[in-house]
């Protein structure tokens, strides 16, 4: 009987039986076993099936990432030619906004090596990856992103658009969300309209052709809205997960998934939308409660005249919330949730403090993740106009070499600001060490983190001054205000100083604000800042990283006492590399060295049309050689004094007359500005 031929070809049958249902499954609603073999989801982070059926990736909770993956690991690639098979799939979703028209980014069909993508970041990341792997091809990651938010650091197309991913999230192809009608007339989708869409993604193993089709009905249309030729041979491993991932930001949504069909090698079996569980709707006011609410507010209507005291007392110490602060996105922090994240701002968490107020570390109830909190007292010299510009600015603001504000609070006379916690501290205690204020010994830092930081902070400040949709001056750029991350990447923090106005436009303000040593000379006679005068703050950062040395010391020679009178001078002499920090001794790159110093030079220069834009300081650090920078226009004491009206003199000689004055406030505001990690 073993060797008879019908029993070879019943186990012959069994086998492909097994091997057909790991390739090829359906889920109608999420709450059983897929339809085809294996088991229910695999959930992680945030993710979960409710009793209806739906899949549901996110909450209104920000910075948060749902993963919901198939439970079994498929074949998608020969494990002898190594090139990759066919697939196609098709699923529904829905993503609902916090707020209507503002959506908490979106979610990503997903192919990879895990379940469970370990180190992925939330936001604009989409809980794919991170900053440090995005790009690398080690990755071994396909998706399909649905993305709901338009990042600059990725050159989105748009806040509502859909894109291929491979490796990266620099989507390409990418198109705003549409379908094509039965007409053959393209027609758009809103992502983040909050009903339901049904999408396939196909890609053919032969042709080496992928189309990604959406619609929001169950037929599907005949002209897909992306094709294009790829070969997935060498993103693909030959065992891979699939599933969906999705994020919030700042901004939250929620990711709903209805029903999905997959199918290796062929045709996926289709959705018909109908059959599949519904979105939820909104709850609906409950009478009852109304009623009981309304004849609450007459008795109390009644008794006002002997409950007047009470109620003064009560709004009075209410954390109330007035018209302005409705406009001041983004989330707003209960006072109570940030308490108990301080510990009740126990001096134990303080990081730091100075003219502003302080600056304690928190951790976030529920979501555990660290913050910085700066606490801003009504009396401070910041304020209400500089707290309020913060706001408006930081709030939604998005590069990677900025500080991301989380959200904010406010409790009668405390203003709050929650930044991301960056656990190596301020730029300048690395630069700079004050033995007097107690400070622990700290690593010098080499050549290419300097040059890597500088870079940075330049990318920054190109993205305020010419990239975003309004021009954002910064005025207060200086080296306690850039933060390192932990892998000592540099974020541009501090907007309590920023200035807003339209392309195109002049800058209204006559204020003249800003940090000794970082001033433009012209502020001094006009107050206006500009693009340039942050240029101008960008040059002596430049200087003192090169140089390990604070823009003006009090107790330095006299020809050493300005510091870019000194690199000057040294320039001019051909000795530039005595202005090099010696505790790099000579591991450094020259050439790399030479473009700092001439583009800190050139930036610091006291004519403000002498300066460069901050998009050509961005070429010439990017390229890094020093034959491209054009010639310096000469020293400051070559140039016409009269142009800047002794705006640089005055500026000296404003320093140095308080210096002493500075030598003891200052060493207290440079300490908390170094260790705020905001």
């Amino acid at each position: 009987m073993p060797n008879s031929p019908i029993f070879f070809t019943l186990l012959l049958s069994l086998f492909l039986s097994a091997s057909a249902q790991q390739d090829e499954f359906v889920y109608i609603g999420f709450s059983g076993d897929a339809d085809g073999g294996g088991s229910n989801m695999s959930l992680n982070d945030v993710a979960e099936i409710e009793n209806s059926g739906i899949l549901r990736l996110t909450n209104e909770t920000s910075r948060l990432i749902g993963h919901a993956f198939y439970p079994a690991a498929l074949r998608f690639r020969n494990a002898t030619t190594g090139v990759a098979f066919s697939f196609s799939t098709t699923f529904a979703f829905a993503i609902v906004p916090e707020y209507p028209k503002l959506g908490g980014h979106g979610l990503a069909f997903t192919i990879a090596p895990t379940k469970e993508l370990p180190g992925a970041l939330p936001s604009q990341y989409l809980g794919l990856m991170n900053a440090s792997d995005v790009g690398n091809a080690t990755n071994h990651v396909f998706a399909v992103e649905f993305d709901t938010v338009q990042d600059f650091e990725f050159d989105d197309v748009n806040d509502n658009h859909v894109g291929v991913d491979v490796n990266s999230l620099v989507s390409y192809p990418t198109a705003s969300a549409a379908y094509y009608g039965n007409d053959g007339v393209k027609k758009d989708l809103n992502l983040k309209g909050g009903y339901t869409i049904q999408a396939w993604v196909d890609y053919d193993g032969a042709e080496k052709v992928l189309n990604v089709t959406l619609s929001p009905f169950s037929t599907k249309p005949s002209t897909p809205l992306l094709s294009f030729q790829v070969d997935l041979s060498p993103v693909l491993l030959d065992d891979m997960f699939v599933g969906f991932s999705a994020s919030t930001g700042l901004l939250a949504s929620t990711h709903y998934l209805f029903g999905w069909s997959f199918k290796m090698k062929g045709a996926c079996r289709s959705l018909e939308l109908s059959s599949l569980p519904s979105l939820p709707q909104p709850k609906k006011k409950n009478v009852t409660l109304t009623v009981a609410i309304s004849v609450t507010t007459f008795v109390l209507l009644i008794a006002a005249a002997a409950a007047t005291a009470y109620l003064f007392y009560w709004i009075k110490n209410a954390d109330v919330i007035e018209a302005w602060e409705l406009n001041c996105g983004p989330h707003r922090f209960a006072y109570e949730e940030l308490k108990r994240a301080t510990e009740g701002f126990r001096d134990q968490q303080l990081l730091g403090f100075g003219g502003f107020g302080k600056v304690y570390k928190g951790t976030l109830p529920g979501s555990r993740v660290e913050v910085a909190v700066k606490r801003v007292s009504h009396e401070s010299r910041q304020g209400i106009r500089e707290f309020l510009a913060e706001i408006a600015s930081v709030g939604r603001l998005r590069h990677r070499n900025l500080v991301q504000l989380r959200g904010w609070c406010r409790r009668r006379g405390d203003l709050f600001l929650v930044y991301d916690y960056m656990p190596n501290g301020s730029l300048d205690k690395f630069l700079f060490r004050d033995d007097s204020l107690g400070q622990r010994p700290r690593p010098v830092l080499s050549w290419p983190q300097r040059f890597r930081i500088l870079r940075g902070v330049a990318s920054a400040l190109l993205y305020l001054h010419e990239e975003w949709e309004h021009v954002v001056i910064h005025r207060d750029v200086k080296a306690s205000n850039v933060l390192l991350d932990a892998e000592f990447n540099p974020r541009l923090g501090d907007f309590g100083l920023a200035k807003l106005h339209d392309h195109g436009a002049n800058p209204s303000t006559t204020r003249a604000v800003g940090t000794l040593g970082y001033l433009a000379p012209e502020l001094t006679r006009t107050g206006k800042a500009t693009t340039s005068s942050d240029v101008y703050a960008f040059g002596t950062l430049v200087l003192e990283v090169v140089c390990g040395r604070r823009p003006v010391e009090p107790k330095a020679l006299p020809e050493e006492l300005v510091l870019v009178d000194w690199v000057w001078e040294r320039w001019t002499s051909g000795r530039w590399a005595d202005v090099v920090d010696h505790r790099l001794g000579d591991d450094y790159d020259r050439e790399e060295a030479v473009v700092a110093i001439k583009v800190g030079l050139w930036c610091s220069h006291p004519s403000a049309a002498a300066r460069p834009g901050t998009r050509e300081v961005v070429r010439y650090l990017d390229r890094g050689d020093a034959a491209e920078v054009p010639p310096l226009a000469g020293p400051p004491e070559e140039y016409d004094a009269g142009e800047s009206n002794g705006g640089f003199d005055d500026f000296v000689h404003s320093y140095l007359a308080s210096s002493e004055k500075i030598s003891k406030g200052s060493a207290a505001l440079g300490q908390e500005a170094s260790r705020t990690c905001v």
